[in-house]
């Protein structure tokens, strides 16, 4: 009856536990509303058309109430009991046309079922969501405008109280099963994120006290030493530095795909290496994970630049600063820097490096970025891109 956004989620067991205080009290609602049509009834069969066939009625409603206090919630293998129930309910209302007569309904009469048979529509909308609540809602309202057949009988406020007051609960009953969903949904993940993130923690300190302290401890002997060891300690802190950004990010990483964001650290973090230094805060800074993956462009394009005009020999920094109205990131290097114009002077030969991958790219997140550089004193670009437009 409703898409799966709107549904309660397919587990081995026979129902979620978070759903099981709605589930009593749909349980107590039915037993209060049989008492109330039992007393309903035995004050009004000497007024029937049919009194025999009030009780009779009356005995089925008594009967379903045991079955469905004892059986809901349903099982795997009772999945057609919320539509017995709603079936029956219908036919115990459709009822009252025979046994009431005519005069006593337009003169205010209650239908046999009277709040029994809002149970039902209470039924669907928690066992499969809101829009399945306003389906039962409406299915039972038909019954009860049929049994008011002709409506010239009858004023407008007499038509629509119950049939309104079925949707409204059909709806309300049925987007609060939904919150807990969502509810028990988030806290699920919230654990698995947390597990995940202490075995991370656990795996990154036996990490460090091996691996990374033998990778570093080479690399500054093989510097040292020159030569051919030389490379070798060149290689061995790349390794390093690619093994700390791996190993180095928070659990926040773990948020990419919920809710469409990420970790811009993880992204910009993977950028360094024994030449790029990155310098990150210690809490996540989060993004749309698009907005992420441009970003991280621009900065790989931004340290492309540093390759290629400041020689493999210079040395680049990044700089994270997460502020509550914006992020902002600084690529800077240690290269020769350029003439102040000459960002002007390519884009005018067609050279629209700079201005296409890294300005361009965060003017289209709704940023702006700067890039400036003096002879000699190397060159810093900064990126800023606001929240609100990212």
């Amino acid at each position: 009856m409703a898409d799966d956004a709107d549904r309660t989620p397919r587990t081995g067991r026979a129902t979620p536990d978070y759903l099981m205080p709605l589930w009593r009290a749909v349980a107590v609602f039915r037993v209060a509303a049989l008492v109330y049509a039992a007393i309903t009834v035995s004050e009004d069969f000497p007024h029937y058309r049919h009194p025999v066939g009030g009780w009779i009625v009356l005995g089925v409603m008594t009967i379903w109430t045991v079955i469905a206090v004892l059986r809901y919630p349903p099982g795997p293998r009772a999945r057609l009991l919320p539509a017995i129930d709603l079936s029956l309910t219908g036919l115990c209302l459709i009822s009252t046309a025979w046994i009431e007569t005519p005069a006593r309904l337009a003169a205010g009469a209650p239908p046999m079922t009277v709040m029994w048979m809002g149970a039902a529509v209470l039924v669907w909308a928690v066992a499969h969501g809101r829009r399945a609540g306003l389906f039962a809602g409406a299915a039972i309202a038909a019954c009860n405008l049929a049994i008011h057949v002709p409506w010239a009988h009858y004023s407008i406020a007499q038509l629509t109280f119950a049939p309104g007051l079925l949707l409204l609960c059909g709806a309300a009953v049925g987007h609060l099963a939904r919150l807990a969903v969502e509810a028990q949904t988030a806290i699920e993940r919230g654990a698995r994120v947390e597990a995940v993130a202490r075995e991370r923690e656990r795996l990154a300190r036996a990490v460090h006290d091996s691996v990374l302290q033998v990778l570093t401890r080479v690399a500054r002997q093989g510097l040292a030493a020159g030569g051919e060891a030389a490379e070798l300690g060149r290689l061995a802190g790349e390794q390093e530095a690619a093994l700390r950004a791996l190993i180095g990010t928070s659990t926040a990483d773990l948020t990419e795909g919920v809710a469409g964001q990420t970790d811009l650290r993880v992204p910009i973090t993977a950028l360094g290496t024994a030449a790029v230094t990155v310098a990150a805060p210690a809490t996540p800074v989060l993004m749309p994970a698009e907005v992420a993956h441009e970003i991280s462009l621009a900065v790989r394009a931004a340290l492309d630049n540093v390759q290629e005009h400041a020689g493999p020999e210079a040395h680049a920094w990044i700089l994270i600063e997460d502020e509550p109205d914006a992020v902002t990131l600084t690529v800077r290097d240690d290269g020769p820097g350029f003439d102040p114009g000459r960002l002007e002077q390519a884009a005018t030969l067609g050279r629209l490096g700079v201005a296409q991958s890294i300005v361009g790219r965060v003017r289209d997140l709704g940023g702006d970025a700067t890039v400036q550089a003096r002879p000699n004193e190397g060159t810093e670009a900064v990126l800023r891109i606001p929240r609100q437009s990212a």
